[in-house]
């Protein structure tokens, strides 16, 4: 199979072009405990704020989900799912946002795209297939997703003979199911699954050969925001990854992903208009100056201090 050199990528009415990749798909957490942001967002209206945030800050995509993968907890029931994510979705998508839903269940998937999302992001590797049944019959994409665990599960010490060759493998399995659903080339994406059922040399191993999973001819989504294997290199935990997250995506950008999923949209715009001026992809005006209140940090008052010392 060819790279996705060309592909344009379609969700519902939504066109991706791969000229203007790569996306940023900043992700909104539904659940009151992520592994990231321990539920900082814990109503609805914080959570809507939160996804306007991102777009202001130049999220291309949202993706909003209702279940937590941490795996110390059980699995949400698809009723309870569904009332976290699709007002969230509703509110959103009205407002003229891509969003995309990250669940696994075909019953949340359908009422996420009933309540304006253009695709799904399924983590699990279609363990429910009617998920793709789901995005063919609604016209929304699908990320189809490398993973040998099942949902809430971590495995201890996964083995592989070759971790990219099981990577491409399955992949392929599951998309000829996608497929034969009904879901056309154009809305497919694939994501080999950092950290998803590896252990971070395992995720290391993948990502160094990420050139590989191109065979499937595919945008590739890159999910390596804030993981385990960048705390494991660095020994840090979730919200202080963020030099680590902007390395690997570097050396994903460097290997071809299409679609950055990512929990810092800012730094990561920030990141890639620095990139693009260095490498030349984009033209830099001979006049270009910094703002004068952008040369250095407001000095701070010392306040009560201050005025201590003068009445001295």
């Amino acid at each position: 199979m060819t790279s996705a050199a060309g592909h344009t990528l379609v969700a519902r009415e939504r066109r991706f072009g791969h000229d203007a990749a790569p996306y940023v798909m900043g992700i909104l957490n539904a659940t009151p405990d992520s592994f990231s942001d321990a539920g900082d967002y814990s109503d609805l209206d914080a959570r809507v704020e939160r996804g306007r945030r991102l777009l202001a800050e130049g999220a291309d995509l949202l993706d909003v989900g209702g279940e937590s993968g941490v795996t110390n907890r059980p699995p949400v029931e698809a009723a309870e799912e569904i009332e976290r994510v699709v007002p969230l979705v509703a509110r959103l998508a009205a407002a003229g946002a891509a969003v995309s839903v990250d669940t696994y269940k075909s019953g949340v998937a359908r009422a996420g795209v009933e309540a304006g999302a253009v695709m799904i992001n399924d983590p699990s590797g279609l363990i429910d297939p009617d998920v793709a049944s789901v995005c063919a019959d609604s016209g929304a994409a699908l990320v189809v997703t490398h993973t040998r665990a099942r949902p809430k599960q971590k495995l201890h010490r996964p083995h592989y003979d070759d971790v990219v060759d099981d990577v491409r493998r399955l992949l392929e399995e599951r998309l000829d199911v996608a497929r034969a659903a009904g879901v056309p080339d154009e809305r497919l994406v694939v994501c080999p699954g950092p950290d998803l059922g590896k252990d971070p040399a395992q995720t290391i191993e993948l990502l160094r050969r990420l050139d590989e999973i191109h065979a499937l001819g595919l945008p590739v989504l890159l999910a390596v925001s804030r993981k385990d294997f960048v705390g494991a290199l660095t020994a840090r935990p979730p919200r202080e990854r963020l030099g680590g997250t902007l390395a690997a995506i570097a050396h994903g950008l460097d290997h071809g992903a299409h679609v950055l999923r990512v929990h810092d949209v800012a730094a990561t715009r920030d990141f890639l208009a620095v990139r693009a001026a260095l490498r030349g992809d984009v033209p830099v005006p001979d006049d270009l100056l910094l703002a004068d209140e952008l040369r250095r940090e407001p000095v701070k008052e010392e306040g009560p201090r201050v005025a201590k010392e003068a009445a001295a």
